[in-house]
């Protein structure tokens, strides 16, 4: 997500986006059941009252919803279109129901969405889809060669995506369901490539030449899918009103203007501006709030459906026939459901994060001088239970989703629908009340994650062995706890059990704890070197000289465990056995603080690393982290490391300390060995 106003936070979703730089969002509306919609007319309306967008022939506010698909636990990588085609209807089902009970008429999503699905989408709930290409807001790929930053100015560039775009109207056109076409995504705040052209201007004018270049393909790409597909309207997103007089000039062939706005209370001025500037009704593609609050360190779905009902309100101020500037055509609310996976992107993807990512004034219920309170993985107005083996999970509404169910039930065109109407609509409609409500639903979200702790995770490994051949010299009867592997050959059996327990005491802090146990472990295997190896039979002196054996060896045992605490000053993070990344992207660029992810040599070796904690200051603790422990690394000595990083001057200056405490015990390093 990203917002108008705080351009830093769109580094963080380039990264999750990026593997879908060439696919597109889709904007998804629900109007009457398919039966009444034989056809699909779209356009839009403008007379002296205002601009509007009618869907056979009736007038249709777009009440929207940015909408997506990610199991906890799984990040962008997850698509849902890839699942098999029980368990895509079974997650559609679920979540459109819950979506058009409350009145939405309008989803967003990343697209991969097959037509098929766009049909079935649209045949069994009455929904459209409006098929957003990114126009390479998230890089581009040419060649095979992918390019992070998109040169808008490079005709090869340009070629490629008026090809993609131009595809997409082919491959849509004809497709029950599609209501229109939206280009790019905020693409005015990626910007970022560099040429001989525009390095030769002065500073201030760059981003404004490169802009030029942006839109003046925005509205070829509009013009060539509207000559492939004339039935269907070409809308843009925008970020806020950014370069909206460049706008005007280069992007003829749109006909909506489309934004991403994170206003607060009230999108103010940006209605009157889009009327003056382009005369083009005006759809809100991304705005809203987060449910947490970065100074309580609480969830507070008030707090968040106080802003909802404020930006709504504005939209059915501004609708057409109201006196005011008559342009609003809808918006889509951001978001569905959290996004539990945007704060770590790959690690850490089963904590909701607290931390707050990006500052914004406008929202002042939680805003602090000099601190972040924006959210990244709060942001949904229903929130997110566990999901079973398929990946299909429950959804629980916060206040916002009842708030806006009440929103939906005045018809925003209807004669009756007088401002007065609308002021006295919203009034009625109290927060305070939509929260109590959704109480209900939090506390089945608590009973769903069996609340303070659970079993999350059962596994069992069962191996049978068979160990023979000609010209042996191990012994089909051989002595049982013998030093030599295999010890006796024939048939044998292992039985490891694994159970994953988890603890959340409070909404800061989570730990995982994982055990092993073991039932029995074979003599004959071949390989020495398996995690279990540790519960053979071991055969010892005793204190006169005698053999004697000793069974029953660690047969339980911690096979992985890590902790969480998210607090208002730092977050800390403890570990054994379980990896984290190396410093090398923040400064350290000597490596003094190493990877420690070792896949499955850690069971191999049966190591005992990495073990330690990590402490990452937040506010004015900012650019603070800090490692200690008895084995960060596999190897590694009893050591602290310490790391400070300050941006000065425009420069980011890093500095590491690193001291061991004590020499390591070379037997703690791995039970047999350390791995090349």
């Amino acid at each position: 997500m990203s917002r108008s106003a705080q351009h830093a936070s769109h580094g963080r979703r380039a990264r999750w986006i990026r593997l879908t730089a060439c696919l597109s969002l889709a904007l998804t509306a629900v109007a009457l059941p398919a039966a009444t919609l034989p056809a699909q007319s779209v356009r839009v309306v403008a007379d002296a009252a205002g601009s509007r967008l009618q869907v056979d022939g009736r007038d249709f506010l777009i009440q929207g919803m940015n909408w997506d698909y990610f199991p906890i636990g799984q990040n962008y990588a997850y698509s849902l279109w890839t699942q098999p085609d029980a368990v895509i209807k079974a997650a559609l089902d679920r979540e459109m129901t819950l979506l058009r009970a409350m009145g939405v008429n309008a989803i967003r999503q990343y697209v991969g969405i097959p037509p098929r699905w766009v049909k079935y989408i649209y045949e069994t709930y009455g929904i459209y889809t409006v098929l957003n290409h990114a126009l390479g807001r998230y890089g581009t790929t040419i060649k095979g060669v992918y390019a992070a930053n998109t040169n808008y100015a490079d005709p090869k560039v340009r070629a490629a995506l008026l090809a993609e775009v131009t595809a997409l109207a082919e491959e849509f056109r004809g497709t029950p369901g599609v209501l229109m076409y939206l280009l790019g995504n905020e693409n005015n705040y990626g910007l970022s490539w560099k040429s001989a052209e525009t390095e030769a201007l002065p500073v201030g004018e760059r981003d404004a030449a490169k802009a030029r270049y942006l839109y003046s393909l925005v509205g070829e790409a509009a013009r060539a899918m509207k000559a492939r597909d004339g039935s269907h309207l070409v809308a843009m997103a925008n970020g806020d009103v950014q370069y909206v007089d460049l706008i005007a000039r280069e992007a003829k062939g749109i006909d909506i203007f489309g934004t991403n706005m994170y206003r607060g209370l009230s999108f103010r001025d940006a209605f009157q501006v889009v009327k003056d500037k382009l005369g083009l009704p005006m759809m809100f593609t991304e705005f809203g709030a987060d449910a947490f609050n970065a100074k309580t360190l609480r969830e507070d779905q008030r707090m968040q459906a106080r802003y909802l009902l404020a930006q709504w309100r504005e939209i059915y101020e501004q609708t057409s026939g109201k006196g005011q500037v008559g342009n609003a055509i809808g918006g889509f609310t951001f978001q569905w459901s959290d996004g539990w996976w945007k704060t770590g992107q790959e690690s850490l993807l089963d904590v909701h994060n607290t931390d707050a990512s990006w500052p914004a004034d406008a929202y002042s219920d939680d805003y602090t001088r000099g601190e972040n309170n924006m959210n990244e993985e709060w942001w949904g107005i229903t929130a997110k239970g566990p999901a079973d083996s398929k990946g299909l999970f429950p959804l629980y509404p916060r206040a916002a989703y009842y708030a806006l169910q009440r929103v939906y039930q005045l018809p925003a065109y209807a004669p009756t629908t007088t401002p007065s109407v609308i002021a006295s609509h919203f009034a009625a409609i109290d927060p305070t009340d939509m929260e109590l409500r959704a109480r209900g639903d939090r506390a089945a979200l608590g009973a769903d994650a069996s609340d303070k702790v659970r079993v999350s995770g059962l596994r069992l490994n069962l191996s049978s062995f068979n160990t023979g051949g000609t010209r042996l010299a191990t012994p089909s009867v051989g002595i049982v706890g013998g030093t030599k592997s295999p010890s006796v050959t024939g048939f044998d059996h292992l039985e490891s059990f694994y159970a994953t327990l988890e603890a959340h005491p409070v909404d800061a802090v989570t730990a995982s704890l994982t055990l092993n146990a073991l039932g029995n472990v074979p003599e004959n295997p071949i390989d020495e070197i398996y995690y279990e190896n540790r519960g053979r039979t071991k055969q010892v002196l005793d204190i006169s000289g005698q053999p004697m054996k000793l069974v029953g060896n660690e047969r339980v045992k911690v096979y992985r465990a890590n902790v969480s605490w998210d607090a208002r000053d730092f977050s800390l993070n403890g570990f054994y056995r379980t990896g984290h990344y190396h410093w090398g992207y923040e400064g350290d660029f000597f490596g003094l603080y190493r990877e420690a992810n070792y896949g499955p040599n850690i069971d191999i070796y049966n190591a005992g690393a990495p073990l330690g904690m990590e402490f990452t200051g937040k506010r004015a603790l900012n650019g603070l982290k800090l490692a200690f422990g008895p084995e960060l690394w596999w190897g590694a000595n009893p050591a602290l490391l310490a790391k400070y990083r300050r941006r000065v001057l425009g420069m980011d200056i890093t500095g590491v300390f690193q001291n061991d405490v004590a020499r390591q015990n070379s037997s703690a390093s791995s039970s047999f060995a350390i791995p090349i």
